[in-house]
């Protein structure tokens, strides 16, 4: 009777923190303005959340065939959550020409007007900075 009570309380707590980390996520999502972070914010909070929820359930379930398959569950999500997240990262590095604002991109021609630009341009002539 008493590891019953154990189970349900681990259980709790780790349900818990998995809504807090989708919580976390929601917020982050919804208060980064650059979307790379917003990205970031969504993966981790989906990463961190699933596995605390399903833990949570695995737990609760106890010593069974289900939790096995809860745990494939987790290996599963954690090894596509992360390649969907940076395919998303990649097309929005090579679609957003705003993007020099905020990454230092090295393999993407930067645009006419942007300060980077500009700079690298007064570094090539010489600035007397022992760079050249």
């Amino acid at each position: 009777m008493i590891l019953e009570w154990i189970r349900f309380f681990v259980a709790a707590v780790l349900i818990i923190l998995g809504l807090c980390s989708f919580g976390a996520a929601v917020l982050g999502a919804y208060r980064f303005g650059f979307v790379l972070n917003r990205m970031h914010a969504a993966g981790i909070g989906d990463t961190a959340g699933i596995f605390f929820v399903i833990a949570s359930l695995a737990v609760a379930r106890g010593p069974h065939m289900d939790t096995l398959k809860l745990v494939v569950l987790v290996f599963f999500l954690w090894f596509t959550s992360p390649v969907s997240t940076h395919f998303l990262g990649q097309v929005e590095y090579y679609t957003n020409p705003l993007l020099g604002r905020h990454v230092k991109q090295t393999d993407l021609p930067e645009p006419a007007d942007s300060p980077v630009q500009a700079g690298t341009e007064e570094r090539k002539k010489g600035d007397g900075d022992g760079t050249d």
